[in-house]
Formats: C-alpha cells, structure tokens, sequence
C-alpha cells in the first residue's frame, strides 16, 4: 500500500476534499475493477465518462477519488481530489504508483504513421541477439525479457504501461521499445514517462477519424518530441517532409536519417530481390533478409538508435543481417507451383502503395500481381477510395473485400471503396465480401509465378464483425487453400 499523497506527486492539483495521508491499495479508471481501499480516476473517454462511475467506484470500496469536477454527492470518509485533466493525471498516478519505472531502463520510443511494429519488434530482436534483457510494447505483443503478453492497444493505458515497465526493471530489463501512437499521445499516456530517445519513421494519411484535420495528427506526433528532455536523442526520417517539422521545438539531441537526403545516418540500396536488400549504411555493406525500400528506412532507424544507445557499429550491422521479418509484415510463402503469396498489414494508403511498389520493383512482370484489399469500418472513411484506386492502379487485379467491419454493413465498406476506381482499372477489378471467398478466389486465379498480396490484416488472426472476434488468419487461410486446390 502507498499513501495517498506520493501517489499524487507532481499532479496538477485544483481543490481536494478529504485527507490525502491515507494508504491506497490499488488504482484503477475502471470502477469495475475497483476494490477495497482503492483509488479510482474519473476518465472522459471516448465511449464513456467515468464522472458517471463514481458512485459505484465508492460502493465497490474506493477510498479516493481523482475528478476534474466534484459529484454532486460527497460522501463522509472518501477524499476528493480534483484536477484540471485527468488523463494527465492518470499519467503521473500510474508512474508513480509503480515507483517511477521507466526511470530505471533505457526506454525508446518509435511513433509515425507507418513502420512502428517493425522498428520496434527488430530493435527488441537485435539488442536480445547483443545479449541484453529487453522489453518491447508493441500493437502485436508486449514482451518483458522472454515472457510474452498479448496486446491490446498500439499504446496501453498509463496503468499498463508502469505496470509492464514495472515488471521488466524487476526482471534486470536494460532497454524497452515502445510504440507510441498519436492516440497515446493525445490521450497523455506516455506523459510521465522518461525517454531515452524518440524515432520518427513517416507521416501519411491516417487517424482522420479521430483526429479532425491532418495537421493535428501532425502536431500531436509533434509532441512527444516537444517533451523529450535534453538528455534525451531524436531520430527523425529526414526523406519526409515532416520530418524537421518533429524537431523544431526540441530540447533533445537532433539526429537524421535518410535514403535521399544528407544525414547522421545514411543508406543506399545496392540490390533488391525477393530474398532481401543488399545495403550500403554510411559507407559499410550489409545483406538483410527484410524487402523493399520502407524496410530499408526501418532498418536504417534501427541501425542509428543502436548506435545512440552505444553498441558498437560493426556489430550492429552484423546483427541487422540476422534479423526475421516481423509477423505480418510483408510475410511470405511460396507454394509448389511457385505461387508467392504475400500477408501485409497494408491499412493506410502510403503503406499500401509501398508494398505494391515493392512488389513491382522486384518482379519480372511475365507474372500476375493479385490484391486482396478492405477497409476497417468505423474508422478513417476517406481513405477507402484512394486504397482502391491504389490498388487497381498498381495491380493486374484487385479483389475488393472485408477487413474488420466492425459495427459498419461491409457492403457500404466496400462500396465506398468501389469509388476509387478509375473507368480504365474497371476491368481489373472484382467485388467479393467475404474475405475467405475472397483469397480462395484470388488462389483460383493464380497461376505459377504469380503474386497474391493480401493487405490490411497482417499479424491479426481475427476478424471483427458487430463487436465479435472470429478466428481468421490471413496467412493461415491462403496456405489452406493453396494446398486445398493442388497449387
């Protein structure tokens, strides 16, 4: 148990009701998981307010509560603490409840629109084959040393996070990779944290339904680069336009990176082919097993926050050579007839286009390029179009289907995708639904030598329909089915 009062340091404190010298047992902004003698934080998410929860927060045994506006009712016993906003609040709470733990390993955060899961998986992969405890947070696991968790969330709530970075300091962890989304940063959660360095891979279109204007997404990402301390390292994708746009109002250590432009750390690709890249990192050769030209950004920001973080660089670039592809990220499977098949978790755009470019860079194109593309409902709608129109303008043909419909009718999803085309793609593309039937059509259409890309899933073995779960697993259904029809 904490007392009251160090648990609230460095909050923004407005007015408090009640003694702060009491012992908290737990803290929690769910008052469903609140017990006795707990702290509940009141939090204005996005489907409900917890302001309408703290009656039964009380009822459930809480002994404080956190709120930016007192209830109506105040009940003898219970200290009120009231603050300007409680999801910085919450920020502070979490760290120090947990003793502060991101204070005691060396913690790296990776944000941008695309390339996150990739950096950061790769980074926890090369400093565990350098021999150190490693944590990663990350949207496809969180690791702590060898034991694994499954994720939830791009970036977990301020509780998870001090609890996940807690558990690792214990287990002798060194460094922790983290990605942090605009989500994340918006909702305050990586506020009290302490950053040894910050990575910005790109920024392209994405997040639009939650953030109004592309300029928000922008200066939010901006943020947590504003808040690095002097101690502190960022390394910035210079190739992007926003890249210097990160830098302008930190206090950190600016480093660049690049394939076009000059910078601290700077590549070439010398080779490209389907087995990997053939690389020249400030002036040093290196074979990688990743693929295409956004690997080769990714592998160039891991490269230089290794090398921030003070391993040597012959090593570095010795490890990057021993590095796997992550899961879902550009995966991939040949089968007998030499049919490749490809899973990309492909959902904006720029990463689609990439992918597609990639594809098309390494091809002979005696062979057909097939696509499998959706769109996730209740998100970003204006994005649907222009997928579409990149995959029937980079593809010999397209299958427009389902990705995670969520509460959205996967007809109208589609639909709107089906307005992207132009009147010259019509020919090359088909409309199917169910995205089973959709990659058991796509195996049907192959030939040997062919390319089947599926885009949007990636690493995710489910599919969302109306608030349910179901098992889907892109990689796994298109090896099924190539296997099922004799290919």
């Amino acid at each position: 148990m904490i007392v009251l009062k160090e648990i609230v340091y460095k909050v923004s404190i407005e007015a408090v009701k009640g003694s702060t010298d009491i012992a908290v047992n737990a803290i929690d902004f769910d008052s469903r998981k609140i017990g006795s003698n707990d702290l509940f934080i009141a939090i204005r998410g996005t489907q409900s307010n917890g302001h309408d929860f703290i009656q039964k927060a009380i009822q459930q045994g809480a002994i404080a509560i956190v709120c930016d506006t007192f209830p109506t009712e105040i009940v003898d016993g219970i200290t009120y603490i009231q603050v300007k906003d409680t999801n910085k609040a919450l920020a502070f709470i979490a760290a120090n409840f947990y003793g502060n733990p991101s204070h005691s390993l060396k913690l790296v955060g990776i944000t941008g629109t695309n390339g996150k899961t990739t950096i950061a998986s790769l980074l926890y992969q090369l400093f565990q084959k350098a021999g150190h405890k490693v944590g990663l947070l990350s949207t496809v696991k969180i690791m702590v040393a060898d034991t694994e968790y499954k994720a939830t969330h791009t970036t977990p709530d301020s509780i998870s996070i001090n609890k996940y970075l807690r558990e690792m300091v214990d287990s002798d962890v060194t460094h922790c990779f983290m990605e942090v989304s605009s989500h994340g940063i918006h909702q305050q959660r990586t506020e009290a944290l302490q950053f040894e360095g910050g990575v910005f891979t790109n920024l392209s279109h994405d997040h639009l339904d939650y953030h109004p204007t592309f300029a928000e997404y922008r200066d939010v990402k901006k943020s947590f680069f504003d808040h690095l301390p002097k101690s502190a390292f960022s390394l910035v994708n210079i190739d992007d336009k926003n890249g210097i746009v990160m830098m302008q109002n930190t206090v950190s250590r600016k480093l660049t990176y690049a394939l076009k432009s000059y910078a601290n750390y700077k590549a070439q690709i010398l080779e490209s082919q389907m087995s990997g890249l053939l690389m020249k990192i400030n002036e040093n050769e290196v074979w990688v097993r990743l693929i295409g030209t956004f690997n080769a950004y990714n592998l160039l920001a891991i490269y230089g926050t290794a090398v921030e973080l003070g391993l040597d660089s012959f090593e570095v670039l010795r490890l990057l050579s021993e590095l796997e592809s992550v899961s879902g990220r550009f995966q991939y499977i040949v089968s007998n007839e030499k049919i490749t098949a490809i899973v990309d978790y492909a959902h904006t755009p720029d990463a689609l286009e990439n992918v597609l470019k990639t594809i098309n860079d390494i091809r002979t194109k005696n062979e057909q390029l097939i696509t499998i593309v959706g769109c996730g409902g209740d998100r970003d709608k204006t994005k649907r179009p222009i997928m579409a129109n990149i995959a029937t303008t980079l593809s010999d043909k397209v299958i427009i289907t389902s990705d995670n419909p969520r509460t959205e009718n996967p007809e109208t999803i589609v639909a709107e995708m089906e307005k992207g085309v132009e009147p010259q793609n019509f020919k090359k593309a088909v409309s199917i639904t169910d995205r089973k039937q959709a990659i058991k059509t796509a195996c049907q259409l192959a030939q040997p030598n062919d390319i089947i890309l599926i885009a949007g899933k990636g690493h995710e073995t489910y599919q969302e329909i109306n608030g349910v779960r179901y098992d889907f697993d892109d990689m796994q259904i298109v090896k099924e089915l190539l296997t099922q029809l004799g290919k």
